[in-house]
């Protein structure tokens, strides 16, 4: 037996013919909630573009500072894709100021998730190296002057300062990165690592050296 046209069409219920109805003529209840998801919709849309904004102009520094502490470019690109995935998830509890120490925060918590699970995670504890460094003021190492170490690097092409940085310990490799290259203050570098500022000074007093002495073989070998 088949079923009545009128009966096929009404199949849908009242909450089907309202739907069907102006929006003018619908309940007050189904417009409120039509605005409210219209409303959200259009929050989402704004949140997302005012993160591009903020965020996409700081992707190279990302990238950057992944293929210097994970020394692979596919692994360094699953982790800054990663890391603008969890910041634009936690979006909303960015409280303003400059974002990318934020940024490279979370990208710094994304690669030491990937050392973990890899199992290399380094156990170098430079906390207590050169504990003397702590006490240099940090016009020793002026915030407008290029380092020594910057200098002496520009002499080498790209390939060979990646391969003299990626032979430092992980811990002064990452200072050194975020100084160098990402060109972050003290105060910044140690947003990002959660470090002190005298222990950031101290591991990068340390990651000079190590890369002067690098550096100083390199040219001797050439």
């Amino acid at each position: 037996m088949t079923a009545h046209p009128r009966m096929a069409l009404g199949g849908g219920g009242s909450s089907h013919r309202e739907a069907m109805r102006p929006p003018e003529m619908r309940p007050p209840e189904m417009r409120s909630r039509e605005t409210s998801v219209a409303s959200t919709a259009e929050d989402e849309r704004g949140r997302a573009q005012r993160f591009r904004e903020a965020a996409l102009p700081h992707l190279g520094d990302v990238y950057t500072l992944a293929r210097y502490l994970l020394r692979n470019p596919a692994d360094a690109e699953d982790a800054a894709q990663e890391c603008y995935l969890r910041a634009f998830r936690h979006f909303d509890t960015f409280r303003g100021g400059p974002i990318k120490p934020w940024l490279l925060a979370i990208l710094r918590n994304v690669c030491r998730a990937e050392y973990a699970r890899r199992g290399t995670l380094a156990a170098v504890q430079a906390d207590g190296m050169d504990a003397a460094a702590d006490e240099v003021a940090e016009t020793l190492w002026g915030e407008a002057s290029p380092s020594p170490e910057a200098a002496g690097l520009s002499r080498f092409d790209a390939e060979t300062v990646q391969r003299l940085i990626a032979q430092l310990p992980d811990a002064f490799r990452e200072v050194l990165v975020l100084r160098e290259i990402n060109d972050l203050s003290y105060r910044e570098i140690a947003e990002v690592t959660a470090a002190p500022v005298g222990t950031v000074m101290s591991r990068l007093a340390r990651a000079r050296a190590l890369l002067r002495d690098l550096w100083l073989a390199e040219e001797k070998g050439s």
